[in-house]
């Protein structure tokens, strides 16, 4: 069995980010494990721009962004297996990949960093009743077969979901020529970020429909018709407010989820708020040596910040690789109010000895309101926050004195101004 320093599993922005950085630090003998034909994960298909302005300072296609890390990736010399598809992730760091070039191999590693990525819900986890005809697809499939594939998927279309892939697509389907006849978002507040809602559908005159969702398709063998309705507090469809809409294509845009089975299948303790492995400040998850980062984590709205929290899972890799040394007691970080989760989820006292940025999402829109960090009675940071929204991810910063200094569970919360 061939042996690896560290094993880095995906090689999009994540995995080719921690790979990088990995070399970066010191650390030679690493392996990327992909299993597309090519590099860069879904940055391949995201043809559009606005990528990249915080990494490199200037807008990038998501390719031409995916290009700068396999460049540096290359000029590392970091070894990339393509076509390799990981089936078996043990805690023993263990990994058992098959491919067509080396059939069914199994490796093992020092460290291995979980870059896996994200899927969209499907068709079959939302209440849509009706016929089963073509035409619908998920945002991200037809992302795929416009940009990639070189397929037009429709030529009348409803979007489901405010999703930023789904508000990205009502622009690409207007601009290829399609009729988008609206986007409905089942939630009062629109889930994509507000400059892709400017760019995307009031820039090309497309209605948003809050509060509504799709209640049933029609058609035989292609999609004819949807039916649209209202809904109330408690996301039920209201009688009365049915909207039918002639389309023949519907497309999907309704959540992404962190495609976590190896580390469900390894035992590692999950986080059922973000359905991705509990990590602490250094993307250690619970199994010594595992780590974790970017979508399969917990689902970013910006590239930019998956790449910057893979380069800190590596930078935590590294320091576990070269010091292998007991971080002593774990104080666990917990959301507080209005705060749907915190990433990581907890930190090490005893071996506080940089800053500790954390991820967080707020659960409702909020115009005013206040971040208070608070550990015990002791209140570590207060901030004012203006225009939150559950579409965005914020960030908070703990100094290594602070966090050096914990001795109760820290607490984040966003409370809402009078």
């Amino acid at each position: 069995m061939k042996h690896y320093q560290a094993i880095v599993i995906g090689g999009g922005s994540a995995g080719l980010s921690a790979a990088v950085t990995l070399k970066k630090n010191g650390i030679e003998d690493i392996v990327v494990l992909e299993k597309d034909c090519e590099p860069g994960g879904i940055l391949e298909q995201c043809i559009h721009n606005g990528f990249g302005l915080q990494t490199f300072k200037e807008q990038l296609s998501g390719p031409a962004y995916a290009e700068r890390y396999v460049k540096m990736a290359q000029e590392l010399n970091v070894e990339i297996k393509l076509n390799t598809m990981v089936t078996e992730l043990h805690k023993d760091r263990t990994v058992r990949y098959v491919s067509s070039a080396e059939g069914d191999v199994t490796i093992s590693a020092d460290a291995v960093i979980l870059a896996v990525g994200c899927y969209e819900r499907a068709r079959g986890a939302i209440n849509i009743t009706g016929t089963r005809p073509a035409g619908i697809y998920t945002a991200g499939q037809a992302q795929r077969y416009l940009n990639i594939e070189g397929y037009m998927v429709g030529k009348k279309v409803f979007i489901l979901g405010s999703g930023d892939i789904g508000l990205i697509m009502a622009r690409r389907m207007t601009l290829e020529g399609a009729k988008v006849y609206g986007v409905a978002e089942i939630m009062p507040y629109s889930n994509g970020l507000p400059r892709n809602i400017r760019q995307c559908l009031e820039d090309f005159d497309i209605p948003l429909y809050l509060s509504h969702t799709v209640t049933k398709t029609f058609g035989k063998d292609r999609l004819e018709k949807i039916e649209l309705m209202q809904v109330d507090e408690k996301m039920n469809p209201i009688p009365g407010t049915e909207q039918y809409f002639d389309v023949d294509t519907l497309l999907l845009s309704v959540g992404l989820i962190p495609e976590n089975h190896l580390a469900e299948d390894a035992g590692i303790i999950m986080d059922p708020a973000i359905r991705g492995p509990k990590v602490d400040d250094t993307y250690m998850t619970s199994a010594e040596g595992i780590f974790a980062c970017g979508n399969g984590l917990h689902v970013h709205d910006l590239v930019d910040f998956v790449s910057l929290q893979a380069a800190r899972a590596a930078e935590g890799a590294a320091k576990y690789l070269k010091e292998h040394k007991d971080r002593g007691r774990a104080v666990a970080v917990k959301p507080g109010e209005n705060v749907g989760y915190t990433v990581p989820t907890c930190v090490h006292p005893q071996d506080a000895c940089a800053n500790v940025e954390f991820f967080f999402r707020v659960r409702k829109p909020m115009d005013e309101a206040v971040l208070e960090i608070r550990s015990g009675d002791q209140v570590l940071r207060t901030m004012k926050k203006r225009k939150l929204m559950p579409s965005e991810m914020e960030r908070a910063v703990l100094t290594a004195k602070e966090i050096a200094s914990l001795k109760e569970e820290v607490i984040i919360a966003v409370k809402e101004a009078a």
